[in-house]
């Protein structure tokens, strides 16, 4: 299935492929490779690497690989990210996970216990998206504790190659002692302990399925991915306790909902943070519907559209050539110059809807390319950073409002911003030395894209796809969350505009630093934003240095995405960095990019990378 997921689409798309399977399993990826030869298959369209890790970090490494894929561990997968950035290639990881399974009161108990079997026993546990964290309602916890212990008894553990068996060995000895290690702490950290009774096949790498029930939130089997036949059971009282219990993990790759009621199911599936949601049912896959995670489960997708577009590049930024490197003018000595305002007045920072003093109190010039001092801004560091992105995490109900609302509020900046055509065209002139005509461009450009994202706030919707069951797949457009901007040092307006209006528009908060040589047309903009009912916390800018606070935005655990649009150094240590918690990047790899040039800088491809599919399975029937 892991083979299938990557090799068809990009196949059907037009790419070669060398697959480098898991040193367990190489030999069905060498029949498959058979069968595609047999098929007609040209030579060198699919070709099949075997090895260890060693393989595998030479096709990481190697300068001729566009696109990776990779299914594993997230360990791994963060050394991927690592090992690639910088290089252009694009990523798609499919890692870890700690599914919850939450059953509430009113569900048919005996369906969710087949359920969990499904969940966590098919194939060993060893599925990424296994349901290994059962969440029960109190009020039937000690029922279902009951019938899903004399359901273990009956389940038979033998051969893989016996259709009348329920479960098979562990794929290698290493792994077999990793998951009794991992029990024996649960059980020494107070979890109770239950195995089924069954006779265990003599030889082979075979595990007992396992309950280890009253787990405790933050104990080891309840955090760590077991990645065996290994279920951990917690109660919970409210739908919202469920939603916090079922959120509490550094994993967000799949979740299966038990309810009778549709509207709480919805309600919770909604809510929790997954790629992937099943309500009463479990492991439904479709090529027709994406597959991927959250957080340290990864990111992009397979399977479906959005799968899709993880094989292909934009036509529009295919020709793009390497951004000049910008280089700092000196200061020009001012004598006999009394030009300079009467007021020396620093521009602030903004956070949290606020005008804010850095945190360090230093300013830094600004200068036009002749070396003419414009006026200062404030030097934002770490803290502010900081600072930022707690304001920002605050204002969560942007991501709840309706894209009609949001619409109304893009309509609005773009409105206020018209009525000061002069100010602004004078700013980005002054800053740039570019003539008013080509400033005046700019501006309009901003305000037209201001108007377009405002236009698709309320347009921008998921798909229903009808999978062969009774039932559909909600295909959901959901905010990233919480994304750090890093803008490119041309177009300060238009360009820091590009990158903001898109992710408000589909309900992100951002914590933006503007263009580092031309910081002044954001800090103008944001006495925009405080006449044009923008939240606060919506939009936080903090000015400073690119590289530094990029960093700072990269390495934070609390920010979910970054976009750094700049020098190439930039873009590398972006995704280096943000291999931490495995946040989703969106850099332009030191490409310059014509920010007049729809084709190039608005539209689908930037909302689509805002925005995450959340795939919510409904089954219907008796």
């Amino acid at each position: 299935l892991m083979l299938a997921w990557k090799v068809a689409p990009a196949l059907a798309l037009g790419n070669t492929v060398v697959l480098k399977p898991a040193e367990f399993t190489s030999l069905t990826a060498l029949l498959f490779a058979e069968l595609a030869s047999a098929a007609g298959l040209p030579p060198g369209v699919l070709n099949v690497v075997t090895g260890e890790g060693e393989t595998g970090a030479m096709i990481v490494e190697h300068d001729g690989i566009d696109k990776i894929a990779f299914t594993g561990s997230t360990e791994v997968g963060r050394i991927i990210r690592e090992k690639t950035a910088g290089s252009g290639k694009s990523l798609t990881l499919e890692l870890g996970g700690k599914s919850p399974f939450i059953v509430f009161d009113d569900a048919d108990v005996d369906g969710a216990v087949e359920g969990v079997v499904d969940a966590i026993w098919f194939n060993q546990g060893q599925v990424c998206c296994a349901g290994s964290r059962i969440l029960v309602q109190e009020g039937i916890a000690e029922k279902f504790h009951a019938r899903l212990r004399r359901r273990m008894q009956t389940l038979r553990v033998g051969s893989p190659l016996d259709k009348c068996i329920d479960m098979g060995a562990i794929v290698a000895p290493v792994q077999l002692r990793r998951i009794e290690t991992l029990v024996k702490q649960g059980v020494d950290e107070g979890a109770e302990l239950y195995q089924s009774e069954i006779e265990l096949p003599k030889g082979g790498s075979f595990f007992r399925p396992t309950l280890l029930a009253n787990v405790q939130p933050t104990s080891v089997v309840a955090t760590e991915e077991i990645f065996g036949p290994v279920a951990v059971s917690m109660t919970f009282r409210t739908p919202d306790e469920a939603v916090q219990l079922a959120n509490h993990t550094r994993y967000g790759l799949a979740a299966s909902v038990w309810s009778e009621t549709i509207g709480l199911a919805l309600h919770v599936a909604a809510r929790l943070q997954a790629g992937i949601v099943w309500v009463n049912a479990t492991n439904l896959f479709d090529a027709s519907a994406g597959f991927g995670g959250k957080k340290e489960s990864g990111f992009g997708r397979e399977g479906g559209k959005e799968g899709a577009y993880e094989y292909l590049k934009p036509k529009a930024w295919a020709k793009g050539k390497p951004r000049l490197d910008y280089t700092a003018p000196q200061l020009r000595a001012t004598s006999g110059d009394f030009s300079a305002p009467l007021v020396d007045r620093t521009a602030k920072l903004f956070i949290g809807g606020k005008q804010a003093r850095p945190d360090g109190n230093y300013s830094r010039p600004v200068l036009s390319p002749k070396g003419k001092l414009i006026g200062e801004v404030g030097e934002g560091n770490r803290k502010d950073i900081r600072n930022a992105v707690a304001a920002a995490r605050a204002a969560s109900g942007w991501a709840s409002a309706t894209g009609h609302n949001r619409a109304q509020i893009l309509y609005y900046i773009a409105e206020n911003l018209s009525t000061r055509a002069d100010e602004f065209i004078a700013r980005i002139s002054a800053q740039t030395s570019r003539t008013s005509g080509s400033a005046r461009a700019e501006f309009d450009a901003t305000v037209s894209r201001l108007f377009t994202y405002g236009a698709w706030a309320d347009k921008y919707e998921g798909l229903i796809h009808q999978p062969p069951l009774r039932g559909v797949a909600l295909a959901l457009p959901e905010p990233q969350g919480v994304v750090g901007v890093v803008c490119s040092p041309e177009a300060p307006l238009l360009g820091f505009v590009s990158l903001v209006a898109p992710l408000i528009a589909v309900g992100n908060r951002v914590v933006v630093v503007p263009s580092e040589p031309y910081p002044l047309s954001a800090t103008d903009f944001y006495t925009v934003l405080e006449t044009s009912d923008v939240p606060a916390g919506v939009i936080n800018i903090v000015t400073g240095s690119a590289m530094e606070l990029g960093k700072s935005l990269a390495t934070h655990n609390d920010v979910d995405a970054v976009w750094a649009f700049g020098s190439q150094a930039l873009s590398e240590m972006v995704e280096k960095a943000s291999a931490g918690n495995l946040k989703r990047t969106f850099t332009d790899y030191g490409k310059a990019c014509d920010w007049m040039d729809p084709a190039q800088s608005e539209g689908p491809l930037f909302l689509r990378r805002a925005t995450d599919i959340k795939n919510v399975w409904i089954p219907y029937g008796e």
